[in-house]
């Protein structure tokens, strides 16, 4: 027992010359040393640098002017903030593990700086607002990004969906073939997703631009500090309304890792239409090797790893969203140190959606198509049969049940045979409805039934250069 209290005593001792100088123990001991690794943040919240410095900057700047610290401590706080932020952009800050957080660094180092000034530059605020404040920055601009991103796909989409307006190939439902369609149209498609994405993330920015500065531990503060100087500052909209909210509110964490977990399933979903179309079974598409990869065995084969990877990395934003729901499930208010769970899974979430949303726009603008397999693939699996049904309410007056019937009868009877419906002779269709005419095979045509679905969103050439041009105005715009 004796031996155990003296290495817990060591443990102490050890840490305690390694805590922070500007949080000190109520009776000046430190810190357990597993206690000072995980109570540590330093190594990830190091990226909130700029806006620590910016918040730092405004809250420096109301002090002053609200005279709560004296005007020639605000320049100096200012200039030395300033400097701070170029060392670190610059490579030559010292991040010391001893310092637990950016917070505690930067204001360490503006110590060493300007001297017993920078003192001041924590009056009237707590780390627990200093933290809800810069994280939102943080958040808000990774949503900036993420839509920037966004729109660079949805892009890539709408130029190969404008140059594929007419290529007509087969759609699919439970992934058999269903009707005709173009891929210009397949394409928009993606882009819709992406645009209720990107509706998503304006909704989540707009929802999250309040500022907690000012809400100090979780009370407010004594002082007559004016939030709204700071708030305006740091281009938030409004102060928070309530200062127990503003410093344990990550809602807006949430919303980016949901908003970001939905792209994640667009992207996922793109990704397997991809891995299908190049697979030869399909032989759609084709990467080219800036976007494909080959195997170390096997030499004729072309992987598309990247496709591939998107999918897969899905999971890692759905994982990102659900620890972040369990971190705050229990929590009371106000602020806890869970907390400091909530930055490593929206820093990763952002990373991950970067880089997939890179690859995939590098992706559709590199893929190929091959519109002659696609056009034959359209005339397998008798895809015109709802086209058929329609001609016989259309001309005939049946009603479509009845149409839908007679259709599937001229369907046995061209798989029987072996051949496509529009090879069925016209004796042969009149054995199932004797009214049927020579025009039923206007029907029967793969271009022609395409062409004809000229219903709003629907999948006809036309109507898709016209959506082509609408989607360039909504998401990019861009007048045609």
């Amino acid at each position: 027992m004796a031996r155990a209290v003296k290495s817990g005593r060591t443990a102490r001792a050890k840490a305690g010359k390694r805590r922070s100088p500007l949080v000190g123990g109520l009776i000046g001991l430190g810190p357990a040393a597993a206690l000072a690794r995980i109570n540590a943040s330093l190594d990830f919240d190091r990226r909130l640098y700029a806006q620590d410095i910016a918040a730092s900057q405004a809250h420096a700047a109301m002090l002053g002017q609200q005279g709560i610290i004296p005007a020639g401590d605000v320049t100096k706080i200012a200039a030395g903030l300033a400097r701070i932020r170029g060392e670190i952009e610059a490579g030559d800050f010292t991040f010391d593990p001893a310092l637990e957080d950016i917070h505690m660094a930067v204001e360490a180092r503006l110590a060493e700086l300007i001297g017993p000034a920078a003192g001041r530059l924590h009056t009237a605020r707590s780390r627990n607002d200093q933290v809800a404040t810069d994280f939102r920055l943080w958040v808000r601009d990774a949503l900036d990004h993420l839509d920037g991103s966004l729109r660079d796909l949805q892009t890539a989409l709408i130029d190969k969906a404008e140059s594929h307006a007419d290529a007509v190939m087969p759609g699919f439902t439970h992934l058999q073939p269903a009707q005709p369609v173009t891929l210009g149209h397949l394409l928009l498609a993606y882009v819709e997703m992406l645009g209720r994405d990107r509706g998503r993330i304006a909704d989540a920015r707009r929802r999250l631009n309040e500022s907690p500065l000012g809400s100090g531990a979780l009370a407010g503060t004594s002082f007559p500090i004016d939030r709204k100087r700071t708030a305006k500052a740091l281009g938030f909209d409004r102060p928070t309304a309530n200062s127990i909210d503003g410093v344990s509110d990550r809602d807006f964490a949430l919303e980016f890792l949901a908003a970001g977990a939905i792209v994640a399933v667009h992207l996922s979903r793109l990704g397997e239409e991809i891995v299908l179309w190049t697979s030869p079974m399909f032989g759609y598409a084709r990467l080219s090797e800036t976007f494909s990869t080959g195997s170390s065995i096997m030499p004729q084969k072309r992987n598309p790893d990247g496709a591939e990877l998107v999918r897969g990395k899905a999971g890692r934003l759905f994982g990102a969203l659900t620890g972040m729901l369990t971190v705050m499930k229990g929590l009371p208010l106000a602020y806890n140190k869970d907390l400091q769970e909530d930055k490593e899974p929206v820093f990763g979430a952002a990373d991950t959606l970067d880089l997939c949303l890179s690859v995939m726009t590098g992706m559709v603008g590199d893929l190929t198509f091959d519109r002659a397999r696609m056009r034959q693939a359209a005339d397998e699996g008798h895809l015109t049969a709802t086209d058929l049904a329609d001609w016989l309410v259309r001309s005939l007056g049946l009603p479509f049940r009845d149409a839908y019937r007679v259709a599937g009868r001229l369907v046995g009877r061209a798989e029987a045979k072996g051949c496509r419906l529009d090879e069925l002779t016209l004796a042969e269709m009149r054995m199932e409805e004797k009214r049927i005419t020579a025009d039923v095979f206007s029907a029967l045509d793969v271009n022609r039934a395409v062409a004809g679905r000229k219903s709003e969103g629907g999948t006809a050439p036309a109507s898709v250069r016209r959506a082509v041009a609408e989607a360039r105005r909504r998401f990019l715009g861009k007048r045609s």
